[in-house]
């Protein structure tokens, strides 16, 4: 079957998954319906919270789902490309991450070293401005993007694109570190700093300054509340609203199902976790630093370690799993509509994961202790490489060795079902992992978007305490609301809202590039010269 990308398809977080979920009644093949099918008893109870509920759900989906929906058509609209439709947005995305790979001289890899030594603490100055160390920015950054799209998504992509998908999903991933690169050292070089010593940094401040400093005050102001306002809408559908639903629903599905204390009481379970993220949230972002720094790392082991049992269980297929992989990339036509078929699924399930050309992961590396903009850029580049190189490549992998060759491709399992179907086939209890690895990605994805929302809601509204803890207390609030009704209109909003900010965003990154090349050439040679003192010269010294 050719392939036909659709917003609906796409399934993860945060951004992506949102459409996918809205629709899922509509499109059995979607990774997030099976979830709602499978646990069809849950999610119907979901929608029992009163008739007062039901009768808001029906009264806000009346009254958003027009405008969600011309909105969406905008900006996922698809062009023909060689008989495939191909979303402009992916395109735009693609082709930064391709423009600044070759701009930056293959950045992703000659920086990648360094990456590691700075992560390690290597060079970490704690005199310097900030607030948390490089590996605490970039743990909090992945904790934003790494979720469900990983486990469930690339079982979609490949079912959709054929093994292929995953080859165009790896090479995406390798080029997008570049683009984060270049806007998490735009948010380091251009964050404010803050009375009480906090800073904040991101797109809204690197753009307002862009066109500040040429004469354009009120336009760069009017670009970066833009961008704020439309980050703030999309914090609280799909990094939040989602994130609880789909927490919800993986807790229930493994404290017994429609037996769980917990089924048909959403409310007590959204109250539950609202109440968690905002023991973290208060603290501000170093307090979901630290939680961050201890999450990712757990979940990201947890799911490694299960996918590398899976693949190792299965290694007799692996070599004609990577020969299927590699033939289906550059098939000239095949059921999944070939080649140009798997580049666009391939494309789209890497760059809607990672987000990079989005801007969010660059307000959390701002926060981080140094005054070397391009050192955090240099960090920055883990961020896809974890996300999308190799979790989504071992989700592949998984997938391709296991659910091919034992016929589950044919079972009518699609998504994260399908994936958590591969695991069980060597090991009746791997979906219990699973489920909690996918119950802490969403909880992770929560509390950093929280931060991303607070940012853009102090862009707009001002730095003082009792601003900051309104919108925590409408966050959490809306976490708890996410458990008990399903807003899709407003979730397909706020989804299309965070997609189109990556357009001015991408456009800012083009206009900054020799800036960005200049820094980070030059702090490379600086570093290689030994004019960058370590952390063990600063501390002696």
């Amino acid at each position: 079957m050719p392939f036909a990308p659709s917003s609906t398809q796409r399934v993860g977080t945060p951004a992506e998954a949102v459409r996918a979920w809205a629709h899922s009644n509509d499109h059995p093949g979607n990774g997030m319906g099976v979830i709602r099918n499978v646990s069809h008893g849950l999610t119907c109870a979901l929608m029992s919270a009163g008739a007062r509920a039901e009768s808001f759900d029906q009264q806000v989906e009346s009254l958003v789902r027009p405008l969600a929906n011309g909105l969406s058509d905008i900006v996922f609209y698809k062009i023909d490309l060689l008989g495939q439709g191909f979303p402009l947005i992916v395109l735009w995305l693609a082709a930064a991450a391709l423009f600044f790979t070759f701009y930056l001289g293959f950045i992703n890899i000659r920086g990648f070293g360094l990456a590691l030594r700075h992560v390690r603490g290597h060079y970490h100055d704690p005199s310097a401005n900030g607030e948390i160390s490089h590996f605490q920015a970039v743990a909090t950054a992945v904790s934003g993007t790494v979720g469900i799209g990983n486990i469930g998504g690339v079982a979609v992509a490949i079912a959709i694109g054929g093994p292929g998908a995953a080859f165009w999903l790896f090479v995406a991933g390798f080029l997008a570190m570049s683009t984060k690169l270049v806007e998490c050292t735009l948010g380091v070089k251009y964050r404010r700093y803050n009375p009480d010593g906090s800073v904040s940094g991101g797109p809204m401040y690197y753009l307002e300054h862009y066109l500040s400093a040429r004469g354009a005050p009120r336009w760069g102001k009017l670009l970066g509340r833009f961008y704020a306002l439309s980050l703030v809408i999309g914090c609280l559908g799909i990094g939040n609203m989602f994130q609880s639903n789909q927490a919800y629903v993986q807790f229930v599905t493994i404290s017994g199902g429609e037996q769980s204390f917990f089924a048909g009481r959403g409310w007590l379970f959204g109250l539950l976790i609202a109440a968690t993220v905002a023991v973290v949230i208060i603290g501000g972002i170093r307090s979901i630093a630290r939680v961050a720094a201890h999450i990712v790392p757990f979940m990201g082991i947890l799911y490694v370690i299960c996918a590398l049992v899976v693949i190792g269980m299965s290694v007799e297929h692996l070599p004609a799993a990577i020969a299927l992989i590699w033939n289906n990339a550059f098939a000239a036509d095949s059921v999944t509509g070939g080649m140009v078929g798997a580049i666009i699924v391939g494309f789209q399930r890497a760059l809607f994961s990672n987000e990079a050309g989005i801007g969010s992961a660059s307000i959390a590396h701002s926060a981080v202790q140094t005054d070397e903009p391009a050192s955090e850029g240099l960090v920055s580049l883990l961020e896809p490489f974890i996300d999308t190189v190799v979790i989504c490549t071992l989700s592949s992998l998984v997938i391709i060795t296991t659910a091919y060759p034992n016929g589950l491709m044919d079972s009518g399992l699609e998504g994260i079902a399908l994936t958590s179907a591969a695991f069980a086939h060597h090991f009746s209890w791997a979906p219990y992992p699973l489920a909690l690895a996918a119950l802490l990605f969403a909880f992770s994805t929560s509390i950093s978007w929280s931060y991303y929302g607070l940012k853009g809601w102090t862009y707009l509204f001002g730095e003082g305490a009792s601003t900051q803890m309104l919108f925590k207390a409408i966050f959490c609030a809306f976490i708890a609301l996410g458990c008990m009704i399903q807003l899709s209109a407003v979730l397909d909003f706020s989804d299309a809202m965070v997609f189109l900010i990556a357009i001015p965003n991408i456009l800012g990154l083009y206009l900054f590039a020799p800036e960005v090349k200049r820094e980070v050439n030059g702090y490379i040679r600086r570093v290689k010269s030994g004019k960058v003192q370590t952390n063990a010269e600063l501390t002696n010294g």
